[in-house]
């Protein structure tokens, strides 16, 4: 038995919510994966990575994939802040379409008005504590069971498993999401959000939209059978 969260983007009472959920099934001492996305739109993403690092430390059977959002927040970490390639032009982390502003006044850094660059960076390597950024930069980009391939974003349909990239499983949408030929496994993933997971026969989208306000819901697998943990109770999640 194995329990997967989706992108939690900075939502600290969701994550609480969807871990009192699991705890309620039972699941207290189980595995659990998570898809990536901890930081950004929501306003407690120094919150949610303290509570990740907490729960780890204490010993939990916790695996972190890495989301795109993570990678974004610790390239801007970096000594010389690097954006993200993959972004059209007229974005970057900062904007508030990502909400890299919003993670980082979670860790009171003055995002007011209109910051240089080199201002804003230079008071977050001050205020952004070195173990948050080390916890994003080792987080695998995938697990793997015997049935299942989790992943943050998806992975290049018809490129095995083991040689996808790490663009790709930490972006990719096109040529993914309306694809719907068998994969090796079934994919289970985050990214595309929705208004509600789903099942679409080769793959499972946890990304229920938390990051916009919405209800994060915790997934249980036994084997490739998925349900989902509600407040009104298990509900089986089926292909569509």
């Amino acid at each position: 038995m194995l329990y997967v969260i989706g992108d939690i983007h900075g939502q600290l009472a969701q994550l609480d919510r969807a871990l009192s959920l699991i705890e309620r099934d039972g699941g207290r001492d189980a595995e659990v994966v998570f898809v990536g996305d901890y930081t950004d739109r929501g306003p407690e993403s120094r919150q949610v990575i303290e509570r990740l690092m907490a729960e780890r430390d204490a010993g939990r059977n916790w695996t972190f994939i890495k989301g795109n959002h993570d990678r974004m927040f610790q390239w801007f970490m970096e000594d010389e802040p690097r954006q993200e390639p993959h972004l059209p032009i007229q974005l970057s982390w900062q904007h508030k379409r990502l909400g890299g502003l919003t993670t980082l006044a979670s860790y009171g850094v003055d995002v007011s008005g209109e910051p240089r660059l080199s201002t804003l960076h230079a008071e977050a390597r001050a205020k952004v504590p070195a173990s948050h950024i080390e916890f994003l930069t080792h987080n695998p980009l995938y697990y793997e069971t015997e049935d299942l391939f989790i992943v943050h974003a998806g992975i290049r349909p018809g490129v095995p498993l083991a040689a996808q990239t790490e663009q790709d499983m930490l972006w990719i949408r096109q040529g993914f999401i309306d694809d719907q030929t068998p994969h090796p496994k079934l994919i289970v993933h985050g990214h595309t959000a929705v208004d509600y997971p789903e099942h679409c026969g080769n793959r499972v989208n946890l990304d229920g939209g938390a990051g916009y306000g919405r209800d994060l819901w915790p997934a249980r697998f036994d084997g490739a059978g998925c349900t989902l943990l509600t407040i009104n109770g298990e509900r089986p999640l089926s292909p569509s």
